[in-house]
């Protein structure tokens, strides 16, 4: 099966260093991926490269099998980030931001909110300030503008750091959830959510991928010592 994205030999480089290193991942259409790796790895930039928001300095990324420009990238990826980046608006206001952005017709944009709301467990928060709600919610509101665009590829950097159980649940049940439609591909240091998460998970060491598995393999018998220490919490970049 053809991967719904996929990187070629991408490697990217900052002032001489070296952040990729002839990277080759894929993901597919139903399926969640999770990138981990210890920081400096390169996870975020290899994210925002797959988002078409940074370019690699070699190699090519590819939607289903055809290489792919930065504007195709942004048409069918969307990527949320980390840290949350809140309008001064209603809740609805920013789920909505996309959709005005890709001008889908009026009629449209209260029923995909909704949805995307109820996705992330907001229903109800349609007129809060967004600024003023937590930080789970506000992650959970950044996840529910995503997913209201609804594009094929969805690309989460650190989807639940620094945030408590509850809030983990839930933003854990809406990737379940939308990677039955989508490709996901996470970045993150927990390794128990990419074990609940993921039907792939890569490695990523040093710019590079050490290795890549089915989870039960990837924890089960590792075949790169570097990772298995990672596992163990000895590895350091």
């Amino acid at each position: 099966m053809t991967p719904q994205i996929e990187t070629a030999e991408v490697t990217k480089d900052y002032d001489g260093l070296c952040a990729l290193d002839h990277v080759s991942i894929a993901a597919q259409l139903g399926q969640t991926t999770s990138i981990v790796g210890v920081n400096g790895a390169g996870k975020t930039t290899l994210l925002k490269i797959l988002a078409g928001l940074d370019f690699p300095t070699s190699g090519m990324v590819l939607l289903q099998g055809q290489e792919a420009n930065s504007d195709q990238l942004r048409t069918h990826c969307t990527l949320v980030f980390q840290r949350n980046m809140m309008f001064g608006s209603s809740v609805y206001d920013n789920v909505a931001y996309g959709l005005k952005i890709k001008q889908s017709s009026s009629v449209d944009v209260p029923e995909k909110v909704r949805s995307a709301l109820a996705l992330v467990n907001l229903q109800g928060f349609d007129r809060r300030n967004a600024r003023k709600l937590s930080s789970g919610e506000q992650r959970r509101v950044s996840i529910a503008r995503a997913l209201a665009v609804d594009r094929d590829v969805l690309l989460l950097d650190e989807p639940t750091a620094n945030l408590d159980p509850a809030n983990t649940i839930i933003i854990e049940r809406a990737i379940k959830e939308c990677a039955q439609s989508r490709a996901v591909v996470l970045s993150t240091h927990d390794l128990l959510q990419a074990r609940r998460l993921s039907d792939r998970m890569i490695h990523l060491y040093r710019g590079r991928v050490v290795e890549e598995a089915e989870p039960h393999r990837f924890f089960a018998k590792p075949q790169h010592e570097a990772t298995r220490l990672f596992m163990n919490g000895e590895l350091y970049f």
